[in-house]
């Protein structure tokens, strides 16, 4: 759902709290995740600026609670395409990259919640396990792709998971948003993205089909 600028819509029923996570989402979107405040977060959802108080302490709250929501839709999505690595790691990994791309082309709003807003992660204990679990979903793909590896001179399997986290991410930040952050690129971002993967695994010593 897309809410216009100037068609603020009031709650009903309840449904401040949900009216008011929408309306960050949308601000997010039109101006980056800097560039309201809670009392714009109430006007757009139609309400007085005391009323977002009924529900969220202050706008990091507010923020907090949409990143947190946002990574739980990206685990999920990084799960899905992992699958638990079938039918074989390299070819789930190519997913995995894939999957990371599309959340940040298709939820721009939701991607600059979770990693530009500057929310305190420390502070949340849910925010910062929700992290967490969708890091670890990459940590996983890590384990598995340095067990294919031998074990003399294996680097760590954190080490392989925060490089190809590392990838994945400037490559989503730089060229594969949805929003007015892309970039040019004379090749897709899954292809780049594809391309530094291989590149940084066969620098490892590891073995990767050819595709």
């Amino acid at each position: 759902m897309s809410w216009g600028r100037d068609e603020p819509r009031g709650y009903h029923h309840g449904n401040l709290r949900e009216a008011l996570i929408h309306a960050a989402l949308e601000l997010i979107a039109q101006k980056g995740a800097a560039g309201f405040t809670f009392a714009d977060a109430a006007r757009f959802a139609g309400v007085s600026p005391a009323a977002p108080y009924r529900h969220f302490r202050d706008r990091d709250e507010l923020m907090a609670i949409v990143a947190l929501r946002g990574f739980e839709q990206f685990e999920a999505a990084l799960a899905r395409a992992w699958d638990d690595g079938r039918p074989d790691p390299f070819a789930a990994l190519d997913r995995l990259g894939k999957a990371y791309l599309e959340f940040a082309r298709a939820q721009p709003a939701f991607y600059s919640a979770m990693f530009e807003a500057g929310v305190p992660v420390g502070a949340d204990p849910a925010l910062r396990s929700a992290g967490e679990r969708a890091f670890a979903v990459l940590r996983g793909a890590a384990d598995k792709i340095c067990a294919a590896m031998p074990p003399a001179g294996r680097p760590p399997a954190l080490m392989v998971a925060l490089h190809i986290w590392a990838m994945a991410h400037g490559t989503a930040s730089l060229f594969g948003r949805g929003d007015g952050a892309r970039r040019a690129l004379p090749m897709s971002p899954a292809e780049l993205l594809e391309a530094q993967v291989l590149v940084y695994l066969r620098g490892l010593g590891v073995k990767t089909p050819q595709r």
